[in-house]
């Protein structure tokens, strides 16, 4: 069976997106939750993963003696090996532009992605004010994600999906919702009807349901709030 390695669900954004690829085609797989403690060398997160990923980084795929790292490699092998799931649109333009899309998010969005990472516990919308003033680039990030979403929205009618039905692309955006959803970053109702479209993919809620149950605050994972009473 396949077996995903994930570091702590209510932070980990990359672990999220192969996680609810597996979860909403219905592909059998173990989950091996690894808790974040530290990124440092001698931690017990990286000596553990270390033993599975020469990388040292969640999340990892294994599926017998073969080990695949990095959430984009993961995404290609799992559509490669179940090719009736169709976990890329079936058009081949629209393949293209899926991959297109989760290059961008890939290798992209450090604005957002440094200054807004992912909690989905927490309500952050104090922090999520004062970024949106401070930082241009988180601004910038954001606009760019509205107008690649509504563009993928509006294609060949597409209105529930980016790609029509779910797709690795939506799976890839999807911690992106949960960050603009947490900071309460202002973005058009289209932008937020989709979200909430994102937020009801059942692989989706399974995830959000289960760091909510986490109760596992780290401090280093927490730059705006100090741990609850």
């Amino acid at each position: 069976m396949l077996k995903l390695y994930i570091g702590n669900k209510n932070y980990s954004s990359w672990s999220m997106r192969p996680w609810v690829v597996l979860r909403q085609a219905g592909i059998p797989f173990e989950e091996v939750k690894v808790r974040f403690d530290s990124f440092d060398a001698d931690s017990e997160f990286k000596r553990t993963i270390a033993r599975v990923n020469p990388v040292g980084k969640v999340p990892v795929l294994t599926d017998g003696e073969l080990v695949i790292w990095d959430t984009l490699a993961i995404a290609e092998y799992l559509a490669e090996a179940f090719p009736e799931k169709h976990l890329w649109p079936q058009e081949r333009a629209h393949r293209a532009r899926a991959r297109s899309v989760c290059a961008e998010m890939h290798s992209g969005f450090s604005a957002l992605r440094t200054h807004c990472t992912m909690n989905i516990e927490a309500d952050l919308s104090q922090a999520g004010a004062r970024i949106w003033d401070e930082q241009p680039a988180v601004r910038a990030d954001v606009q760019r994600i509205t107008q690649m979403w509504r563009e993928l929205l509006r294609e060949s009618g597409r209105q529930d999906l980016l790609f029509g039905d779910f797709s690795i692309a939506d799976a890839y955006f999807a911690p992106v919702c949960t960050r603009l959803k947490t900071y309460a970053l202002p973005v058009p109702e289209d932008i937020a009807a989709y979200m909430a479209r994102v937020h009801a993919l059942p692989g989706v809620r399974a995830w959000v349901e289960d760091a909510l149950a986490e109760h596992d605050f780290l401090d280093f994972e927490e730059p705006y709030r100090q741990a609850p009473a």
